[in-house]
């Protein structure tokens, strides 16, 4: 629910959570918290959705968490609409543009992956569902229209146009301060608030990382003599630069140093300025700029994504530049491990420690980010070792071998979190298994619970989760495409924590594993 606020009330509030920062982010994380029963308050500076251009698609492991939600069908509207405007831009070559959403592809350092060469029979890439078709092409602003339409269904209270200006956080809980005067109380606090995050300074967060070495622009404009200019992605002796994949939308990248001024606002001659340099083509004019941005190389990271009672996560957490897509994704990833955790901690069902493992699963993932990113600016540099390199590469990328291994690092379908358990899906995002009755595993998510799987028909099995209660959903079904799996323990955020197979212990680790992600109705949450 999205309300105003009355500076005249100075009644503190209280909220088991308060998130500050009203992106994807901060939303799908606030969604998440109600799922686990959370009472949430998110505080947004801006009054409306940032329609600024920005990311300009979901990656594999993005359109799954969102799948797992049942929001599916707002992402295939969403692509539908932007469908159009490729189209308008491919002009007589519109015919070819797909009608539904191709695969996740890519692109490395500007280096596009071709489709015709990826190896969809690798097995990261094996029972994904029909997430692995819908993602690429939504735009920012459209994810968080549907993250913030699921928002107030859940029953999440938004404030926008208000803005946390400091907080007093102690062992109990966060008194937190907002610009309009007013205070209100949480059990813990969350800094969704971008990459010049307010939370994350004022709690005094380390940030260590790299310096910047480019500045880039990423607009859509109204201009002439584009038809002059390259489509797609293109690399000159000064730079990079982007054209399209809709009319006007431009980006720019030249290894110059950072801005001198990154808040200034972007003006048309500044654009025209970059993009004639950048592509040798001088007769390119920019007349209006209708959307605008300028970014940086700037990588960092927090050195700990919980000081206290205060976390972080998004670009509050981590920064990077913006090649490959990735800060989005990441974002969502971190919102969709922290939320059930955070949730069952704030409600009294799990102990602090619990909240440990955000760190532990999201930082290192957050750091091949940081990785991957750097490596695309090393392989875009303009000197005469990095066009080399950028050749070697190329030819790689352009294998099948190359393009798969590629794709399934942008896609994050890799992904896997170091948890105890020797099967192979342990640790790993769930399969999304078609089960008899013609229902699939990610359906069974959508409530935000944890899901004992028994595959087997194994009463013994079901009977380790008895004790849990409702904190452990129990499915029995029967998987004909998929014969091998016994049982899946798989936690909220649709990881698998524990799994079997038919000629395995079926109870083997499995106690363990209930313990550790989860506490007994009849227990009681120890710090």
């Amino acid at each position: 629910m999205t309300s105003t606020h009355d500076t005249n009330d100075d009644t503190h509030e209280t909220y088991d959570v308060v998130v500050a920062g009203g992106g994807p982010v901060g939303l799908f994380l606030a969604g998440e918290l109600r799922l686990g029963g959370a009472k949430v308050l998110v505080v947004e500076r801006l009054a409306e959705v940032d329609v600024t251009i920005k990311a300009g698609g979901i990656n594999t492991a993005g359109a799954v968490a969102l799948y797992r939600r049942g929001l599916l069908p707002e992402l295939a509207e969403a692509w539908e609409r932007n469908r159009w405007r490729l189209q308008a831009f491919l002009g007589d070559r519109a015919a070819d543009a797909p009608r539904t959403p191709p695969k996740f592809a890519g692109h490395f350092a500007g280096i596009m992956m071709r489709g015709d060469l990826f190896d969809d029979s690798d097995p990261a890439f094996a029972d994904i569902g029909p997430a692995d078709r819908v993602g690429l092409g939504v735009p920012q602003a459209d994810l968080e229209r549907i993250l913030a339409a699921r928002a107030d269904r859940l029953g999440v209270e938004v404030r926008r146009g208000v803005e946390l200006t400091g907080f007093d956080a102690g062992e109990d809980g966060v008194l937190i301060h907002l610009d309009c005067g007013r205070t209100v109380r949480a059990g813990w606090l969350v800094g969704c608030d971008g990459g010049r995050s307010t939370v994350r300074k004022l709690a005094g967060f380390g940030f260590p990382g790299s310096e910047p070495e480019i500045t880039g622009y990423q607009a859509v404009v109204e201009m002439s003599g584009g038809e002059r200019l390259g489509t797609g992605w293109n690399t000159t002796d000064v730079g990079t630069y982007v054209n399209g994949p809709f009319p006007g939308r431009i980006l720019t990248v030249e290894f110059d140093g950072p801005p001198a001024d990154r808040s200034a606002p972007v003006t048309a001659e500044e654009l025209q300025a970059a993009l004639r340099r950048v592509s040798g083509v001088p007769e390119v004019t920019v007349h209006e700029v209708r959307s605008s941005t300028r970014f940086t190389d700037n990588a960092r990271q927090a050195d700990t994504y919980r000081k206290g009672r205060v976390l972080l996560a998004g670009d509050a957490a981590h920064v990077h530049s913006p090649f490959g897509g990735q800060g989005l994704n990441l974002g969502l990833g971190d919102a969709m491990n922290l939320g059930w955790k955070l949730a069952a901690v704030a409600r009294g069902r799990a102990p602090e420690s619990l909240l440990d493992s955000y760190t532990a699963e999201r930082h290192p993932v957050g750091a091949w980010v940081l990785d991957w990113t750097r490596a695309q600016v090393a392989v875009m540099r303009p000197d005469r070792h990095a066009r080399a390199l950028r050749r070697v590469v190329t030819d790689l990328a352009l294998t099948r071998e190359g393009t798969t291994y590629l794709v399934g690092q942008i896609s994050g379908v890799r992904q896997r979190y170091d948890l105890p358990g020797d099967h192979p899906l342990t640790g790993r995002s769930a399969p999304d298994l078609e089960f008899s009755d013609g229902t699939r595993l990610g359906e069974r998510l959508r409530d935000g619970r944890a899901v004992l799987f028994d595959l087997a028909d194994d009463p013994k099995l079901r009977a380790r989760a008895e004790e849990y209660g409702d904190r452990v959903d129990v499915v029995t079904a029967v998987c004909p495409g998929r014969p091998e799996p016994a049982g899946l323990l798989v936690r909220p955020d649709g990881f698998t924590a524990w799994a079997a197979d038919g000629d395995e212990d079926r109870s083997d680790g499995l106690d363990d594993a209930l313990a550790r992600w989860f506490v007994a109705t009849g227990g009681r949450a120890r710090g």
